[in-house]
């Protein structure tokens, strides 16, 4: 009698008969794609809308802007939420909507009138929430928002319609021999440069990159890669100042090659500033990105914190370079920016 017979007369166990061995199957697992890659398709979509809307100007830029602020005000409101702070999001919401409508039809004065008196509201509604043991935080929170994001983002409104803007600040005198469209060419050069040395931070960070430019903020930021973003602003604000030249000179010709090439490093390097200043906010919520709408990016602050200090910059630059220089000015009659 066989051992397999005897253990079935003797009430033991079955034997055990493995099953053949499962064809191996190898299954693709769908790889995510390279954060450059995203950040390069994220361009692509982004930049010929952008482009257009600022040759357009008038009402396209508004849209832009209007949407822009919204959508960077919730970014924003999420994260002092993060830290445990209570804004007033709708009184944020519509305040800082309000004041690049203001700052298109009223100009920079009435946008300026319009924060004291959203200021003055932001306190007078804040008496009207049950909870008052946060109130420090939630007014500077929910002002600090309107300012950081809707004010410093109307000035690409007046720096679009910077003609406007001139004319009704100094006259008619200040805009003589000045194209209606010289703001087109101010705001793109401004966002062009700061876009284009972001671009070469990253690249040259990545291939030289040694030293931390700011460790405790940004880690992956380093020396080298400001530099690269300085080096390369001057490159492609000297490349769009040709390039304007050739096909819409009066739009560009405010300002010569050699203030472009002065404007270029500096506008990147007040980019710089301002992608340092949301990095500290981001840490200090302990949040990678401020949103995940734009893949390879982030949120709308995480594209636009870089221009939320060079647009207001080149502004008041031009103007003060435009009251120094310009016709009627009290220390000369120059045409064009030196």
């Amino acid at each position: 009698m066989s051992e397999q017979a005897e253990s079935r007369e003797s009430g033991g166990p079955e034997p055990v008969h493995p099953r053949p061995p499962t064809p191996h199957t190898r299954v693709r697992e769908r790889k995510p794609l390279p954060n450059l890659l995203l950040r390069l398709v994220t361009a692509g979509l982004l930049i010929p809308p952008i482009v257009w809307v600022i040759f357009e100007g008038g009402l396209w830029v508004l849209g832009i802007v209007v949407i822009f602020t919204l959508i960077g005000l919730a970014e924003f409101y999420q994260l002092i939420e993060a830290k445990g702070a209570e804004p007033l999001r709708g009184f944020g919401m519509v305040a800082g909507a309000a004041v690049p409508v203001v700052t298109y039809f009223g100009g920079m004065g009435a946008a300026t009138m319009l924060m004291s008196v959203t200021l003055l509201g932001l306190m007078v509604a804040q008496l009207q929430k049950a909870r008052i043991s946060e109130s420090l935080a939630s007014i500077s929170g929910t002002f600090f928002g309107i300012f950081y994001v809707g004010w410093l983002l109307s000035h690409a409104i007046s720096l679009r319609e910077f003609y406007s803007a001139v004319q009704t600040r100094f006259g008619p005198t200040a805009v003589h021999g000045m194209d209606p469209n010289v703001g087109a060419f101010y705001l793109f050069f401004t966002i062009f440069v700061v876009i284009g040395g972001d671009a070469g931070a990253y690249f040259a960070g990545r291939a030289y990159g040694r030293r931390k430019l700011a460790p405790k903020i940004s880690p992956s930021k380093t020396v080298e890669g400001a530099l690269g973003a300085l080096l390369a602003s001057l490159v492609l604000g000297l490349a769009c100042k040709a390039g304007f030249d050739a096909f819409r000179p009066t739009w560009s010709a405010g300002l010569s090659f050699v203030a472009c090439a002065v404007l270029a490093p500096l506008l990147s390097g007040v980019g710089i500033m301002g992608d340092l200043v949301e990095s500290l906010l981001k840490r200090d919520a302990q949040v990678k990105d401020t949103g995940r709408l734009l893949p390879g990016t982030g949120g709308v602050l995480d594209r636009v914190d870089s221009n939320l200090l060079a647009i207001p910059v080149m502004y008041y630059l031009l103007i003060a370079a435009t009251y120094f220089s310009g016709p009627g000015s009290p220390v000369g009659t120059a045409a064009v920016i030196p």
